[in-house]
């Protein structure tokens, strides 16, 4: 199994995709995610990009942290798994949660970061905009799509939840990431970000809303906004091949850094 062992011994599964000359591009999962959940991106991506992707500690088939973790935990696993698949500088694409350890990748190593998309994602602290929809409370997992995408995509979402059931994440790495998100506020240091920086979100997100998508653009100098009509929190799930051809297009036009 190809893994890293950081200093404090926590051991961090990793995988990679495609043509090792490609144009290299990180992937960094949500609360909980795992590998898994880009099964419908990498082989896509994959086709002509080098992806390097991996559980963040506490998901997937990576360790869970022994102690507490800030979001600097979670950059300096990011730097350290690009630096040993042999990437001193890629493209680094983060999704909720991963959008902002990419935010902060991109604040604190610069030189790691040839361009930043981050996605369904907000800037932290107070200046987060929350959302207001409601979802059944036997059914929370209806907030990661859009309003009636679950009724119309049955055998969708059943996969969907089959796949991430298979590597459930413990209490305990939920509530360490839970407290690292808490302590997470890059508001006034957004326009610090001086890489090309594509911003995506779904317009039916209910985890996170699609206001924070503006802001984030707004802050952050020449940022691009990409709204994906109609779609969700899990946009890159219900929207594959529309958010995989919005990450091309933008890499491409980034290529080499």
């Amino acid at each position: 199994m190809p893994e890293l062992t950081r200093p404090d011994g926590c051991r961090l599964y990793y995988e990679t995709h495609g043509p090792r000359d490609g144009e290299p591009i990180l992937l960094l999962e949500g609360l909980g995610g795992d590998i898994p959940g880009w099964r419908r991106n990498i082989p896509v991506l994959a086709e002509e990009l080098f992806v390097v992707a991996f559980d963040l500690r506490g998901n997937g088939r990576s360790d869970a942290p022994r102690e507490a973790v800030t979001m600097a935990t979670f950059v300096e696993d990011a730097a350290a798994v690009l630096h040993f698949v042999g990437v001193e500088s890629g493209h680094v694409y983060g999704q909720s949660f991963g959008g902002m350890i990419g935010m902060e990748l991109a604040l604190t190593h610069p030189e790691r970061v040839r361009s930043l998309i981050i996605a369904a994602t907000h800037p932290g602290g107070s200046h987060v905009t929350p959302v207001r929809s409601k979802v059944p409370k036997d059914r929370p997992w209806m907030a990661l799509y859009a309003p009636g995408f679950p009724e119309a995509n049955p055998e969708h979402v059943a996969d969907d939840l089959a796949t991430g059931a298979q590597q459930p994440q413990s209490r305990l790495a939920a509530r360490r990431q839970w407290e690292a998100m808490q302590g997470f506020d890059a508001y006034d240091r957004l326009p610090s970000i001086d890489v090309p920086v594509l911003v995506l979100h779904g317009t039916e997100d209910r985890l996170v809303s699609v206001d924070n998508a503006r802001v984030l653009a707004e802050r952050i100098p020449g940022a691009e906004l990409r709204l994906i009509d109609g779609a969700g929190h899990l946009y890159h799930s219900e929207r594959a091949a529309e958010s995989d051809a919005a990450v091309l297009e933008f890499v491409r036009r980034h290529a080499g850094g």
